[in-house]
């Protein structure tokens, strides 16, 4: 029997898919979260063999939580349901330890098909979600550039900027024009909210 762990902060979605899943013959739903930390508690709680966890959670989204369960609890495999899988959110939750991505619009018995593959050792990412994470640009910024975006939301005057980054504010000023002539973009907003829709930041 596969153990397994819902995390939804939607009850209603939770609720029903952890309905689906107990019409497996193989699989039962051991816990269920509301949230990310939740999530993680109730893992540490019910040791599950697969966590389902949304990518968008209060708390803990869902890419945090899969690292975190990478950590303390690596037997546990992760799979990240999406209700808008952008193809950028791929390659990071890979990298946060994730071992399935799937939308949620997916068939119904698909999420029961990727919890046994995952349990079985194996990965699986949405094939329309993973050719379009092959064709990401690649980023054309530098670390240090990176790394200013990263704390340029628009709301942050650039004197504070320069603060956390032990920059003076002429600096960051400069890293900011180069930022938005090569994105293409008009202001640190567009640039920002580009650099998040690629997985960038």
């Amino acid at each position: 029997m596969i153990r397994v762990l819902l995390a939804d902060d939607e009850e209603l979605i939770r609720v029903a898919v952890a309905a689906l899943l107990d019409l497996e013959p193989d699989i039962e739903v051991v816990a269920q979260a509301p949230d990310g930390h939740a999530a993680v508690t109730a893992a540490l709680a019910h040791r599950p063999d697969v966590a389902v966890v949304d990518l968008q959670m209060p708390a803990l989204d869902g890419l945090a939580v899969a690292a975190e369960l990478a950590r303390v609890l690596p037997s546990c495999a992760v799979v990240i349901l999406t209700g808008r899988g952008r193809p950028a959110q791929v390659p990071r939750a890979l990298a946060a330890g994730a071992r399935g991505f799937l939308p949620k619009g997916s068939p119904g018995g698909a999420l029961a098909d990727v919890i046994r593959r995952v349990h079985a050792g194996g990965r699986y990412v949405d094939p329309a979600l993973a050719a379009d994470a092959l064709s990401l640009p690649e980023c054309p910024l530098s670390p240090r550039e990176l790394d200013v975006l990263r704390h340029a939301d628009p709301d942050v005057p650039v004197s504070m900027v320069a603060r956390r980054l032990h920059l003076s504010p002429g600096t960051v000023r400069n890293h900011l024009t180069a930022i938005v002539t090569k994105l293409g973009v008009h202001n640190r907003a567009e640039a920002v909210a580009r650099a998040r829709d690629h997985g960038w930041l």
